[in-house]
């Protein structure tokens, strides 16, 4: 089968390669002649592990090309999916629908054969309606239908959670779109992963359902890593014995500096805004967002304390390892480190910081802060040394080699390091939620 993928950023690129992977012939679209370049010679526009040599494999067996030509690239596709951006917009927080119309429109006014057309962005309730009155008034002689298929990639593992789905949500009261759809995840469907079909209305809030709940466990054990300070409990003997209970589970319930990245921040308060449109309130959602951008701000005034509090932090030097918000991507997005930064030299701290693939994105964010070549480069001369994003290669720092080179004061935003190890070798440590 013919796939056709218009937007070739993280999820466009992403899926177009793997379903490659799976044998289809798919063309991925970019407005961006640069990008499209660059990804012609084998230069991926973002970090994510495997990529590269997934790309590079199905380009080299002709199942994956790139073009900036819409009208070439639709041609004889049997489906086509819509993979563009919806930012936040200004001003409302309602997702920026823009982009996902003028590829409708441009759709429509290209295709010359039937075809499902099919929403991968991540678009609010009812988008599909609008998407499909568009491309019926561009083009009422050819047969389509429109679908939605959220995507559910998380950065950094995108590749395995393509292959390897909890589930394959696909929205579509067509029978024929069903049909199509069920023939291009064949191959994950043969292999048992649960393919969901749904109403359209339904698809597009499951997203946004799914990404709300997983930012309100975020902030559920972040608040409960708070009153653990405050009692002399340990969060993550507390995140064990909940996540412990069916019910419940224990993914996301690691205590750390809040949520960021490209999904939860923005997803959110696109969710906010069709619960105020339609006049039902999601007040839960209202309050994690609050709270969340609370706890940044809050992380960067833990690290002054442990600086010995404001008069004292003033001229003193913070070492920031890890400035992405999470670990393997280089997505600077609403990441805790720029208001961990910003609240320290607001302080007047000098801050230095190291990661491993985010500098280049945080350079513009984070103009007070000096990058370093390395970790250790970062830490020299530091008054306090700093994990804000749990890389692997910060999960064994030399503690003697620390200590010969800045002062013994570990700040461990993410519970990496052993409390008792840890001050046992003469530092003075700083966790969250740990007594």
């Amino acid at each position: 089968m013919k796939i056709a993928m218009v937007g070739s950023g993280y999820v466009g690129l992403v899926s177009g390669a793997c379903f490659a992977d799976f044998g289809h012939d798919v063309v991925c679209i970019d407005k961006d002649p640069a990008k499209i370049d660059s990804l012609k010679n084998g230069v991926m526009p973002i970090y994510e592990p495997g990529l590269a040599e997934l790309v590079g494999s199905n380009v080299r067996a002709g199942r994956l090309t790139f073009t900036t030509d819409l009208a070439e690239g639709i041609a004889d596709a049997s489906a086509i999916f819509i993979a563009v951006g919806t930012p936040s917009r200004r001003g409302d927080g309602h997702a920026d629908l823009s982009f996902v119309y003028a590829v409708a429109e441009e759709i429509g006014a290209n295709l010359k054969q039937p075809a499902v057309i099919v929403t991968k962005s991540t678009v609010p309730v009812g988008t599909g309606d609008e998407v499909e009155r568009i491309l019926g008034e561009a083009n009422p002689g050819v047969k389509f239908a429109v679908a939605s298929n959220p995507e559910f990639l998380r950065e950094g593992a995108a590749i395995g959670d393509f292959k390897h789905p909890d589930r394959i949500v696909v929205g579509t009261e067509d029978d024929w779109a069903r049909g199509v759809m069920t023939e291009v995840y064949r191959p994950l469907f043969l292999n048992k992963s649960p393919m969901l079909f749904t109403s359209r209305r339904s698809s597009e809030l499951i997203k946004y359902a799914a990404n709300a709940f997983l930012a309100v466990k975020i902030t559920f054990i972040n608040e409960m890593a708070d009153l653990c300070e405050k009692v002399g409990a340990d969060v993550q003997d507390v995140s064990r014995g909940i996540g412990m209970d069916g019910r419940i589970g224990a993914k996301f319930l690691h205590a750390g500096p809040g949520y960021g990245g490209s999904c939860f921040p923005k997803d959110t308060l696109a969710l906010l805004k069709t619960a105020e449109d339609y006049e039902a309130p999601t007040r839960i959602v209202e309050a994690v967002v609050k709270v969340n951008d609370a706890r940044k701000r809050a992380m960067g005034r833990k690290v002054i304390e442990a600086l010995g509090g404001m008069d004292a932090a003033r001229g003193k030097k913070v070492a920031l390892l890890g400035l992405t918000f999470k670990p393997n991507t280089d997505d600077m997005r609403d990441a805790p480190a720029i208001a961990i930064a910003l609240a320290l030299a607001d302080a007047g701290v000098e801050v230095t910081a190291y990661d491993p693939e985010g500098m280049e994105l945080a350079k513009p964010l984070m103009p007070d802060v000096t990058m370093c070549a390395s970790a250790y480069a970062a830490i020299e001369g530091a008054d306090a040394t700093v994990i804000v994003t749990e890389w692997d290669a910060f999960r064994a720092l030399d503690l003697d080699r620390i200590k010969r080179i800045a002062a013994p004061v570990l700040v461990d935003l993410r519970n990496v390091y052993d409390p008792a190890e840890v001050r046992a070798n003469g530092f003075t440590y700083v966790s969250v939620g740990r007594p």
